[in-house]
């Protein structure tokens, strides 16, 4: 009994360190904002009231969170990084870096601090376009990432035929890496059709259904990459 006590308290403990994180909770309150378009789907109700007030709430979470990415962006790369995904690197630190600053602009209207409705509106666009090119930028990395350690898993595997390969560590760790790239390439890729819905550059096609579905998934995609590592094996 005393044994069980202790792993649920460790087991709470871990959680109420995953929920004290910012981040966490702007991911949870993410899910919720696109969950609600997706039952709106762009009507009035209550469905789109909490999607655009659950919207307003997640700008202030994210207030000079833009100086995260800037200072990756003035940061040496990783030694041995070839230099295409050093580019591509640098340049989704740059475009997320603006995204994070002008959708300060974007909270301080709708708050009424800043007066400018067209340029806020205008400047909101130009914050979404800048994080459609940086979920495109991670797009290209994860693809290429994947490709590396896919080949060096095949060279792995050449190895260990004669052995059971997932006793080696040195693979399964290569294997979990994989997979890890593969979750980010699908949830930067699918990034990219919530930016064409919330543009509204496809409108007969990426609806707000459409965009509140793949939002939702990104959401939850997100909230499990935040996940500590022993709730994460708990869920796999």
């Amino acid at each position: 009994m005393s044994s069980t006590l202790d792993v649920t308290r460790a087991e709470l403990a871990l959680l109420v360190l995953y929920l004290n994180k910012a981040e966490a909770r702007d991911k949870i309150c993410r899910a919720i904002q696109y969950g609600s378009k997706f039952l709106s789907n762009g009507e009035p109700g209550t469905a789109q009231n909490v999607d655009k007030t659950t919207s307003l709430a997640r700008k202030v979470f994210r207030l000079f969170k833009f100086v995260n990415d800037l200072h990756a962006l003035i940061s040496p790369p990783a030694p041995g990084s070839p230099l295409p995904v050093i580019l591509l690197g640098k340049s989704k630190n740059a475009l997320l870096s603006t995204f994070l600053f002008l959708d300060q602009i974007v909270w301080a209207n709708r708050t009424g601090i800043y007066k400018n409705k067209e340029r806020a509106e205008r400047l909101g666009r130009i914050a979404l376009y800048c994080w459609m090119g940086s979920s495109a930028c991670s797009t290209l990395i994860e693809i290429g990432e994947v490709g590396r350690i896919s080949a060096s898993l095949k060279k792995l595997e050449k190895d260990l035929k004669k052995t059971d390969k997932y006793k080696d560590e040195h693979y399964c760790n290569k294997l979990n890496q994989l997979n890890q790239r593969r979750l980010a390439l699908i949830k930067a890729s699918m990034d990219i059709v919530v930016a064409i819905g919330l543009l509204q550059l496809a409108p007969k096609k990426v609806t707000p259904r459409v965009t509140g579905a793949f939002g939702v998934i990104t959401s939850l995609i997100s909230c499990y990459q935040l996940l500590p590592a022993r709730l994460k094996d708990k869920k796999a």
